[in-house]
């Protein structure tokens, strides 16, 4: 009965559907618009995907290009070092246009703007990048020290780091100069060290609290306490078991961080509180500011380098966000 019942079934649905086996193409209406709305909603994360995927390629490239700057500086400017940045003082020429000797024009008592662009990029890359790994390196160690033994300890250490972040960094830094003024001006390597430090000091709670964030989540874990178990000393919890899972949002900030180091940077070279004697693009800008209308292109330039220098970062931030979450690269 059941043999029979099943080559019935089996007939039945064999002439309910001959037309789609003799049919090519044919298909269910309902089929159809499943399908049609798949292929829209999986064609737009596509078209989402490849845009993003786009922007971060730029964003790397425009990186790429800061670097080279900062790097090659001496074999891509068209001038020297000390040209660029002492000798050209001694010139009568200022805010002079483009021309065939200064291809982007000429700033502030003559200096040559493409020259100050390129020597620009390396000491706005090293300040930055300088500033927030001092600030990785010391805000890692307090948050992992929090995390793990807790108690007054972190109470202590987040306290402090929660002082520090109710100032503005912009005002917190530039009150640290003028308590740290001298009379006398110092060497521009002393500016230059004072700066880094500065910034590093103010972006320490900043990874701090995050790294205490996500190690709290980790160090409750199974895995952790079986390390524990097993006689695994502190160190060897906190560097190799709980650390390496917290590294994710870290990437992701550092590059977060660069970007507003520069901004932050070039807003103090822009009031003044910068070493002039620095090539900063914020000391071009802070220059060139009331002469905008005679010579727009002293201003435009080192503005715009700024613009997509902390856009790449920030961009290449996002990227790097998306292709290391798995939940949002499925979204």
């Amino acid at each position: 009965m059941s043999e029979r019942k099943s080559s019935t079934e089996v007939v039945s649905w064999i002439f309910k559907n001959i037309k789609f086996i003799v049919i090519p193409g044919l298909k269910k209406k309902e089929l159809s618009i499943r399908e049609s709305e798949y292929n829209k909603t999986n064609g737009k994360r596509k078209r989402r995907s490849l845009v993003k995927s786009k922007i971060t390629l730029i964003s790397i490239i425009i990186i790429f290009i800061v670097i080279s700057f900062a790097v090659f500086g001496t074999w891509l400017s068209p001038y020297t070092f000390e040209q660029a940045n002492l000798i050209a003082s001694y010139s009568s020429e200022s805010f002079d246009a483009p021309s065939q000797d200064h291809p982007l024009g000429q700033t502030f008592l003559g200096y040559d703007v493409l020259a100050r662009i390129i020597y620009g990029a390396r000491s706005t890359l090293l300040i930055s990048v300088s500033a927030v790994a001092i600030s990785l390196i010391i805000g890692v160690l307090l948050g992992l020290i929090a995390a793990f033994y807790g108690g007054w300890l972190d109470t202590v250490l987040m306290r402090i780091m929660d002082i520090i972040l109710a100032f503005p960094g912009i005002v917190l830094a530039i009150a640290i100069i003028a308590i740290s003024a001298e009379k006398t001006l110092a060497p521009p390597d002393k500016s230059f060290t004072k700066l880094i430090i500065i910034f590093g000091l103010i972006g320490i709670p900043y990874f701090a609290r995050l790294i205490r964030a996500s190690a709290i989540q980790v160090r409750d874990l199974p895995y952790v306490s079986a390390a524990k178990l097993v006689g695994a000393s502190n160190m060897r919890l906190i560097f190799r078991h709980i650390l390496p899972n917290c590294i994710q949002p870290l990437i992701i900030s550092f590059t977060h961080r660069i970007g507003g180091v520069i901004i932050n940077l070039s807003i103090l070279s822009f009031l003044g509180f910068g070493d002039p004697r620095l090539i900063e693009w914020g000391n071009d800008i802070s220059a060139s500011v009331y002469n905008m209308r005679n010579a727009p292109w002293a201003l435009i330039y080192p503005s715009f380098m700024i613009l997509i220098t902390v856009l790449a970062f920030m961009l290449l931030g996002d990227g790097l966000r998306e292709s290391l979450d798995p939940l949002l690269r499925n979204m």
